[in-house]
Parts: C-alpha cells; structure tokens; sequence
C-alpha cells in the first residue's frame, strides 16, 4: 500500500557549492567535498532516487513506478509522460556563481538527447546581502550579436539583473539565459532533465586544471531571442505558478490544515522551506521533500509554528 514517501538525497559535488546544505538545512553531506545541490527526488537514469522510509524502503522511484503505475503519478500523468516521472527536485547552495547558461525545450532536447526539456523555477530560501541572479537580456538582440558577446566575454553587461531576497520566486523556461549568483541558497523544481549549455564560466578550472567546457553552439540554438517577459513571480496569495510541466502553491501556516487533492489526478510533492510539519507520523523539516501518491485524496498537515511549504503538482487539464 502507497503512503508519503521520503528518499534518501543525492549529493552533488560542485565547483561553486558551499556549507549550507549542512548548516541552514541540516543535510548530512559528505566531508571534504563541495556539495552543490542535493536532488531530493529524481528518476534520471543513474540517479534514482531511493525510498527512505516504511515498507518500501530501499525501492527506487522508478520500481515504484513500475509497480503502482497510475495509484503512484495519476492516471493522466501516467499516460502523458508514459510512465515516466516527469519532474525533478532539487535544493541548491551557490557560494559562488555559477555559470551563464540556458536549457533546451522539448523539440530541441528530444532530436538532440532524447530527452525532455529542462523548464525550471526557483525559490529563494536564504540570500547574503547584495546576492543576485541574472535572468534573460535587457534589450532584443540577434543570435550574431550576442556570439559576439560571448567572444569578448561581454555577456554579462546584457543580462538582467535581479537583486534577491528569501521567499523570492522566479520562473525559467526553456531558452532563457540565466545565471545563478554567490551567496543563494535555493529549491528548483524542473522537468526531468540534467542537459545544460554553458555560454560563459569566469574562465574557471575543474579539478584537473582545465577549463570548463562551453557549449555555445548549442546553446546559441537553444536561446529564445523573442523572450521580453519577466520571469520574477508577482508572488499573491498562494498560487506561485501554473504553468505546462508543474504547478507550485506556498503554503504559509501554523496549526493545522488539510489539503484535498481528490481531484487533482496527480502525484503532489511538497518541500519544506521553513520551519517544520507533521503528516500522521511522518515530519519534514526545513530542507526535506515528500511525495505523496495520486491515490492519497487528502492529507492533514500540522504545524507547532510557522512553516512554509511549496506544494507541486503536474495539472490534468494540459495536453502533451
């Protein structure tokens, strides 16, 4: 029988990772190492995540999957990513920044990798004074002009800057030019996909003294040029984002409330940005993940102070 289900999370080394997966979020990362990001949930292919807790403990999702189909994602999930989980999540620590980068859409990812695309949102949990990102250009510009910039290591002056702040959310689809700076400490939620293209890296090594690879060609044919929206969240209320591969809720309680997910036809994962909260005899903490199966109608959550969560879930009224 399906109930809420923790996995185990897996660490990621990462040439501009910091501590605070450790010290704001309390994850036993391994020492020595420069832990980036810890994928909470993921079904990649050689990263599958584990079941941590109860009797399915030590099963990955993908047997999950395998074994409850429709009763683990929704019967409309299920049939529209044809059984394959869709989504990706992560928590993100960025002591330094990272690379200028973009993802690829669909039809791109899918001719060029045999994957899906890689649309994403991020929330900001904690943030050092001053911390900022970059996301899209601040004027229209051609494919030309900006391999130009590229070349004279000029991109950054065309990108828009956002100055952050904790309980900041911002929405990047497929083909914008973002870039995550130092001093942020974050949750991403994205399609199920790891294809990045680098444009520009501060001329950084790896661990062997090379530089890091680019990907400009690509990544010139990834980038949506016609993109003029603002991707920061007008955050009212607690609907965060509907969008084609996810929707995202905050939750801002303290007490208890129950949420009834009934019609929703989908699996619904939540993850804990503050504070802590109790489902039956399960507790997520600030920087633990659940997923709860499409076949829990609903679910009580208790809260002994103010706990923040973002509730996601894949909508049934959008086609493929």
């Amino acid at each position: 029988m399906l109930y809420p289900l923790k996995f185990q999370p897996i660490f990621k080394s990462r040439i501009w990772g910091g501590t605070k997966l450790h010290t704001q979020l309390g994850k036993a990362v391994p020492k020595g190492e420069t832990i980036g990001e810890s994928w909470e949930l993921s079904a990649l292919a050689g990263n599958e995540s584990v079941v941590a807790n109860g009797t399915l403990a030590g099963k990955t999702i993908n047997e999950l999957m395998d074994i409850y189909k429709s009763e683990l994602l929704g019967k409309q999930v299920f049939k529209r990513f044809e059984g394959k989980f869709p989504l990706l999540f992560k928590f993100i620590d960025a002591a330094d920044n990272l690379s200028i980068q973009v993802h690829p859409n669909d039809e791109i990812a899918e001719t060029k990798h045999n994957s899906s695309g890689k649309t994403e949102m991020w929330y900001i949990i904690d943030a050092e004074p001053e911390a900022k990102l970059y996301l899209g250009f601040t004027e229209r510009i051609s494919s030309e002009y900006c391999a130009d910039l590229v070349k004279n290591a000029a991109l950054e002056q065309k990108l828009q800057e956002y100055k952050v702040k904790a309980g900041d959310a911002f929405f990047i689809p497929a083909g914008l030019v973002h870039a995550l700076g130092k001093g942020i400490l974050l949750a991403e939620i994205q399609q199920s996909s790891d294809i990045t293209y680098r444009l520009y890296d501060y001329n950084r090594r790896d661990s062997q003294g090379n530089f890091r690879e680019l990907n400009v060609t690509d990544a010139l044919d990834a980038i949506d040029f016609e993109n003029n929206f603002s991707p920061k969240i007008n955050i009212k209320g607690e609907a965060l984002l509907c969008s084609n591969y996810f929707n995202v809720n905050k939750l801002s309680f303290l007490g208890e409330i129950t949420r009834d997910y009934s019609d929703l036809d989908s699996f619904v994962v939540l993850m804990c940005v503050n504070g802590k909260v109790e489902i039956g005899d399960l507790k997520i903490a600030k920087g633990e993940t659940m997923l709860i199966p499409a076949i829990l109608a609903n679910i009580t959550l208790k809260a002994k102070k103010k706990t923040e969560i973002l509730e996601v879930w894949v909508d049934k009224n959008i086609p493929k």
